[in-house]
């Protein structure tokens, strides 16, 4: 063994120079865009209110 060489418990790889594998910040939280499935329920439920304004309107209620 090498004097830089460094003290990992069996079975661990030693890193790399240079490897990615390293602690990264998470970035942050992009909002609604990350979250389509309530933008387009949000979008369905919306056009589903107008549809029914307008059928409302048609039926004279």
């Amino acid at each position: 063994m090498s004097a830089s060489a460094h003290h990992l418990p069996p079975g661990e790889t030693p890193p790399a120079e240079g490897s990615t594998a390293e602690a990264h910040q998470e970035r942050p939280d992009g909002g609604l865009w990350e979250h389509p499935k309530i933008l387009l329920t949000a979008i369905v439920v919306g056009a589903l209110m107008v549809a029914a304004f307008f059928i409302a309107r048609i039926a004279g209620l």
